[in-house]
């Protein structure tokens, strides 16, 4: 297949070798394209990141050149689009003691080829203009006290529910999934504030603000900072007969790459470890580690000439949400995240397990979101914390006990266990005998839960579903808006399989083996090549 030239360059030579460059980095050949079941055309202003580097390199890039930072020019070359589509908004957290609340940064990737650059680096010619899909997506969580950061990948086939989502630019509704998709569908139902209601519905991490860059930024980004050093364990070559890879090629060590040869590492798939999407993401965590410490520490950065281009370049590449759509509002996001040292800062993996050629979240990842939620440390570093102060009285406070309805549905069936009979009658009795005459099981549920939890759809519902969870001595943590409910609803979990007394269980506030942390300031980490795709 020919590529045409890139256009707009300022010379035939130039054009020529970055045609060279883009015929090297064709696309790994699986871009889940396939999945997309929506024709309509991208949106216009939709320009997204492909991989996670690119948002602690643009922000921190700010830190150190904020004299370049305020021409005008660099305002409009940013983009924005909605935060949130959805109707299901999560409560921003409560401020500490110091009045300060974390930051949660979702960062996606797309695998659009909405210009002629973006179509040379991405391949893949006959996706141009189609639906993009999010193929790669991460939370960066910074804390309240701003000491550490936390940052949890999403592998793109994610099996998940996609919330009902409205495009901001003409109206459309797109209704919610029937079942599971794949995550990465989200961005095509109206943009990326519809994959920031989907990962909102999923985690219940409240989030502040979302980055999108695309192809070409990575390429530019990655030739400003002169180069981000990597490690691959033995001489690869990702390139299979059929002609899916990235094309990267490397000798085994620790090599700096930067444009395409970047893009390359952060696209690559066939070739590292599993050749699966996991290995990918791990890979991606590996460079954006690096990038960070090459951020803060190289020195050729001081040149005021590279400052101002890296600043040209990440402006140009972003798209944001309306919280984040001018350069001082990113330099101001850049010096909260400087504040982190590389040694507190902890890369993961939300932690899944197989679903035919798919994934889906485990237990361990519902205690990986707890913890972002909860703002605890990943790296297990926190100082001891106070217990949690009583939250805020809601806005409409509980009726009379016998006016409040509940249903009580029996979630303690476990991977290990299977259910405990009468457990929702128990528990429905039980409120029954302390007043609550209006609660009955609901034995046609059969849910799973770890933990009791206190579940009701709406504002109003709040007092009563909180006067429930006083009455069993179930913690207000445990009580959670939802609107997969549709009134207040007692799950009676894994952690209540006898007895009429409640006991919460102790927090275990370690992060998940199989969540595959990685400490930013490792600089030992090294990819494992798969054998199948080393040469010598």
């Amino acid at each position: 297949m020919t590529r045409s030239g890139v256009q707009g360059e300022d010379t035939q030579e130039e054009a020529a070798a970055a045609s060279e460059r883009a015929e090297a980095v064709r696309g790994d050949g699986d871009n889940g394209v396939e999945e997309a079941k929506d024709p309509r055309p991208r949106r216009r202003r939709r320009r997204a990141l492909r991989w996670t580097a690119v948002l602690i390199a643009a922000v921190l890039a700010g830190s150190a050149g904020a004299g370049y930072l305020y021409y005008e020019h660099l305002n409009d070359n940013i983009k924005q689009d909605a935060l949130n589509l959805g109707d299901n908004k999560v409560a921003a957290p409560t401020p500490n003691a110091a009045g300060q609340t974390p930051l949660n940064i979702l960062v996606i990737g797309s695998d659009a080829r909405d210009s002629e650059e973006n179509q040379q680096l991405g391949g893949a010619r006959e996706t141009f203009g189609s639906t993009p899909l999010a193929d790669v997506q991460m939370l960066v969580h910074l804390s309240a006290d701003r000491s550490n950061m936390s940052v949890v990948s999403m592998p793109r086939d994610t099996l998940l529910e996609i919330p009902k989502c409205t495009d901001p630019d003409d109206g459309t509704v797109h209704p919610a999934s029937e079942g599971r998709v794949m995550t990465n569908q989200s961005l095509g139902h109206g943009g990326p504030g519809c994959t920031v209601a989907t990962w909102q519905e999923l985690t219940g991490i409240h989030i502040d603000h979302f980055v999108m860059v695309d192809f070409a930024g990575v390429v530019s980004m990655a030739d400003a900072v002169g180069g981000v050093p990597v490690c691959v364990d033995a001489n690869i070559h990702s390139r299979d007969g059929q002609g899916h890879g990235s094309g990267l090629k490397l000798a085994k060590g620790t090599h700096p790459v930067k444009g395409e040869q970047a893009l390359q590492w952060l696209r690559t798939r066939y070739g590292f470890e599993d050749g699966s999407d996991l290995a990918r993401a791990k890979a991606q965590h590996m460079y954006l580690n690096s990038m960070v410490r090459v951020l803060r520490e190289n020195a050729t950065l001081s040149s005021p000439n590279r400052l101002r281009r890296l600043a040209e370049e990440a402006t140009a590449a972003l798209t944001v949400d309306p919280g984040l759509d001018s350069v001082k509002k990113l330099y101001d996001l850049s010096n909260e995240l400087r504040t982190v040292k590389p040694e507190r800062i902890t890369m993961t993996t939300m932690p899944n397990r197989y679903v035919g050629a798919r994934v889906e979240p485990t237990e361990d990842a519902e205690q990986l979101f707890r913890l972002v939620r909860e703002d605890i440390a990943l790296d297990g570093k926190d100082a001891k914390k106070k217990p949690d102060a009583e939250p805020e009285p809601p806005a409409d406070p509980a009726a009379p006990d016998d006016e409040i309805a509940v249903q009580v549905r029996n979630g303690t069936r476990t991977d290990e266990l299977g259910t405990a009979p009468g457990r929702a009658n128990a528990i429905a009795g039980l409120l029954v005998d302390r007043g609550f005459t209006k609660a009955v099981a609901d034995p046609s549920v059969l849910p799973s839960e770890d933990r009791t939890v206190i579940r009701y759809p709406s504002a109003d519902l709040e007092g009563d579903a909180r006067r429930v969870a006083k009455s069993l001595g179930v913690p207000a943590s445990s009580v959670k808006r939802s609107t997969a409910v549709s009134g207040v609803t007692l799950v009676v979990g894994a952690d209540w399989r006898e007895g009429t007394a409640y006991k919460a269980p102790g927090s275990d506030d370690s992060t998940p083996e199989s969540a595959e942390a990685l400490n930013g300031a490792d600089e030992s980490a090294c990819i494992h090549v798969n054998p199948a795709f080393t040469w010598s």
